[in-house]
């Protein structure tokens, strides 16, 4: 199939977030003629919306900070974590992620592209054999300026120049002296700014916005926005191009050496989450995650895995119009605790946000939760949903958060037996004053501890519930994504069932199964792997015999 209005490039990328600009990036590299489509009129997927960081174990900032790793204690830790392998976790693809970390580092930074390490952010089983405290990295924050008109099409950016390495300090500044000093930093880095005449962003956003001024500025590759790919195009049993809808009407962009769908998961197609999650689900990924690129390899015979899975975690409930929040440092903190329908305790709150979700559809998938708080807990901690304008309003207008003088009247506002609430709290506060979570083990791992207070004890993540007023907040069962699409190989190649080859086919991000399996080793397990395998995938295509 060909138009007069078709183009031709080495390489087609479907998608804006982390895996397709690094596929991009190393199309650039390797000096092969790119393009990009982005289905929506935003570019830089759930990427720009997120933390902004990328698990790198073994990494050159490790490197040259003097900080040991290594691509054994790596490979250990990951086998342990992940645990049984399926196609799309296989000893290859781990191996291949570890081993293309050099790579993907040292070639954004050739292309301008720049990292601060996280060296105190835990791996989130640290005492596993090969666990680690530092391997996280993340982009510099970034003056939105530097990119000119595709500034103002970037998906969500956060206009503070706040760092993942600043959110556990952050969130105790006016309780801790390292705390108080981060906040004291990070106002005087905003600040600094605004006097240069800079804008500055943090976090996912800084980090989109280097992928593309890498890819976008320097590089000179266009990126079409509100184009959607409708349909992969074949010769034989290869992949050749993909028909895109646009503007002007549909057309073809060929593909000489291969086309990469990295265009997220399904986490917004209620549809497919049913049907395969048994949930209708509450995002916080970018709204454009429909599942199409998944569907057309689909219609290609791509095999599939993990599809019933997701970056799970708990969310505040949204309130109506509004998306949900998710909660990371805020479990952790003292003061606070997570119950059932019942009122009880029914997990470790500050483990790993994907264990946790996983433990609540274990639990009682369709029941509600309810995170509660005492006095303390909001006069000296940051939550990071506190920022958002009138939120704690809206949801106390539509039944989403309570507050009451005693626990017995809070019981009584959301519906559980006063006693039975009561009996969790004496238990809990009793733990508090031990430091020893006998139930679930809070406060046991560097971790957990990552987001407590130092200057509690016997433990940072425990504190009791005793004064009042007590605040409830209705907690749902969130995700930041989907874990399950195709399969790929080390290489990011899509694969059939049998284990064959689509050729000219590519997929790496969350269109993906996850290399992580159903586990989520390190902060940043969703970026660091969709970046890395996103620039094999480049790779490859230029080891690839041009066609057409």
């Amino acid at each position: 199939m060909s138009g007069t209005g078709d183009e031709t490039y080495d390489v087609v990328v479907v998608g804006s977030g982390a895996a397709a600009f690094a596929t991009a990036l190393g199309a650039v590299d390797e000096g092969l003629s790119v393009i990009m489509v982005e289905s929506t009129d935003r570019w830089g997927g759930s990427t720009a919306m997120s933390g902004g960081g990328l698990w790198l174990p073994d990494n050159p900032l490790m490197r040259r900070q003097g900080a040991a790793d290594s691509r054994e204690e790596a490979l250990d830790y990951l086998r342990r974590t992940v645990g049984e392998p399926g196609p799309a976790s296989s000893p290859e693809r781990l191996e291949a992620f570890v081993g293309g970390v050099e790579d993907f580092v040292l070639t954004a930074e050739r292309h301008g592209m720049e990292f601060l390490r996280d060296p105190d952010y835990p791996d989130y089983y640290p005492e596993l054999p090969g666990g680690k405290i530092g391997r996280a990295i993340e982009g510099q924050n970034f003056d939105l300026k530097r990119l000119g008109e595709w500034a103002t099409t970037q998906r969500d950016p956060i206009p503070l120049p706040v760092r993942t390495n600043d959110v556990w300090l952050l969130g105790r500044a006016w309780s801790t002296p390292g705390g108080f000093v981060r906040g004291a930093q990070f106002v005087f880095r905003a600040l600094g700014g605004l006097v240069r005449g800079k804008r500055l962003v943090g976090l996912g956003g800084a980090l989109a916005a280097q992928f593309a001024h890498a890819v976008l500025v320097r590089g000179g590759v266009p990126l079409l926005l509100g184009t959607p790919a409708e349909a992969l195009v074949t010769e034989g049993d290869r992949v050749v191009g993909v028909r895109v809808g646009a503007p002007g009407g549909e057309k073809v962009l060929r593909a000489r050496r291969g086309v990469m769908l990295a265009a997220g998961g399904f986490e917004h197609n209620r549809e497919w989450r049913r049907r395969y999650e048994g949930i209708d689900g509450y995002p916080s990924g970018n709204p454009g995650n429909l599942g199409d690129a998944i569907a057309m390899a689909q219609d290609l015979g791509a095999a599939v895995d993990y599809m019933e899975d997701a970056w799970w975690g708990a969310s505040l409930a949204p309130v109506e119009g509004g998306t949900p929040s998710f909660l990371v440092g805020e479990r952790s903190m003292p003061y606070g605790l997570m119950v059932d329908a019942r009122g009880q305790r029914f997990a470790n709150e500050s483990e790993s946000y994907v264990d946790l979700g996983h433990h609540m559809l274990a639990h009682d998938r369709d029941g509600d939760y309810w995170f509660i708080t005492e006095a303390r807990h909001s006069r000296r901690y940051f939550s990071t949903f506190s920022i958002i304008p009138g939120l704690t309003k809206a949801m106390a207008a539509q039944g989403l958060l309570f507050r009451a003088g005693s626990l017995d009247a809070l019981a009584g506002r959301i519906g559980v037996d006063p006693a039975v609430l009561r009996g969790t709290v004496e238990r809990f506060n009793g733990f508090a004053r031990t430091g020893r979570d006998q139930d679930f083990h809070r406060g046991d791992s560097a971790y957990d501890r990552y987001y407590g207070d130092p200057t509690v004890r016997p433990n940072p993540c425990l504190g009791p519930l005793e004064k009042g007023p007590f605040t409830a907040y209705k907690v749902v069962i969130g995700d930041l994504g989907t874990k399950g699409g195709v399969v790929t190989d080390a290489d990011a190649r899509v694969l059939r069932a049998d284990g064959s080859v689509i050729a000219g086919l590519y997929a790496a991000g969350n269109t993906t199964a996850s290399v992580m399996g159903h586990t989520y080793p390190g902060p940043g397990s969703t970026i660091g792997p969709a970046s890395v395998f996103g620039l094999r995938g480049a790779r490859r295509m230029a080891k690839e015999a041009a066609i057409g």
